[in-house]
This record gives C-alpha cells, structure tokens and sequence, in this order.
C-alpha cells in the first residue's frame, strides 16, 4: 500500500507552525499505525484461511484413507466369506457322496442278506417238505405194519 497523503488544505489554518506540524506527525502516525493493524490482521486472515484449508485437506486425505482402508477389508471380508461358503459346499457335497456311498453299500448287503434269508428259507422249506415227505411215508409204512400184524 502506498503512504496516504493526508491534506489538511484549510481546515486548521489558525493553528501555524509547530502545532500544525506535530498534528500532520500525529496524524500520519496514526494513519501508519492503522495500516500496519490492517495489515497485520489481513495477513492473519490469510494464514487462518491458508491453516483452514490445510486442514481440510488433510481431514479430506485423511477420510479418503479410511474410505480406502474400509473398501479394502469389506472386500477381503467379502472372499473369506465366499471361500468359507465355498469349503461349506465341497464339504457338504463330499459328505452326501459318502453317505451316498454307504447307503448303496448297505442297500447292496440288505439285498444280499435278504437273497441270502430268502435262499435259506426255501431250502429249510424244501428239507422240512422232504422230511415231513419221509416222515408221512414213515408213518404209512408203520400204519400198513400194524394193520398187517393186526390183521395176521
């Protein structure tokens, strides 16, 4: 800023001199002192403006960070979870083979076991019809025995 030039013209003519001399020094001086206030409050402005903005950007830089550090553990969260999901299945689809596996395994068994009970029963079936075969034609042979040894 340039020195503000103050006239007097003739507004303080009685006063001559000295006087008039020490009042134009007072005068600048206080004009001097009023801009090094408006400067130095100017300049103060400024810098709160310049801390101001330094600060936002570093709060921005910094919620940005988070943003990204936030991002970034939702998405690992995200392929633990797709991969736990993903072991549940192979697990599951492994354990439904195997009990696939034992049921025809057991069915197979039930299958044999029953052909086998099956088999066994129509045999004991064929000898208790032999025996009970032998044992009626026993019993005639003793019947035709008596009646001859009764009839004799």
């Amino acid at each position: 800023m340039e020195p503000l030039e103050v006239s007097l013209g003739r507004m303080g003519e009685t006063a001559e001199g000295p006087e008039r001399q020490l009042e134009i020094r007072d005068l600048k001086n206080a004009v001097a002192a009023m801009r090094d206030r408006l400067e130095t409050a100017q300049s103060q402005h400024e810098a709160a403006v310049v801390r101001g903005l330094s600060e936002a950007q570093a709060e921005s830089a910094q919620l940005r960070a988070t943003i990204t550090a936030l991002r970034e553990q939702l998405e690992i969260e995200r392929a633990d979870r797709h991969q736990a999901v993903n072991t549940a299945l192979a697990q599951a689809q492994d354990e439904i083979a195997q009990l696939k596996s034992t049921v025809a395994g057991l069915r197979d068994n039930l299958e044999r076991a029953s052909i086998g009970a099956e088999a066994a029963s129509s045999s004991a079936r064929a000898l208790d019809r032999a025996e009970i075969g032998e044992l009626q034609a026993t019993v005639r042979r003793l019947r035709e025995q008596l009646q001859s040894a009764h009839t004799t």
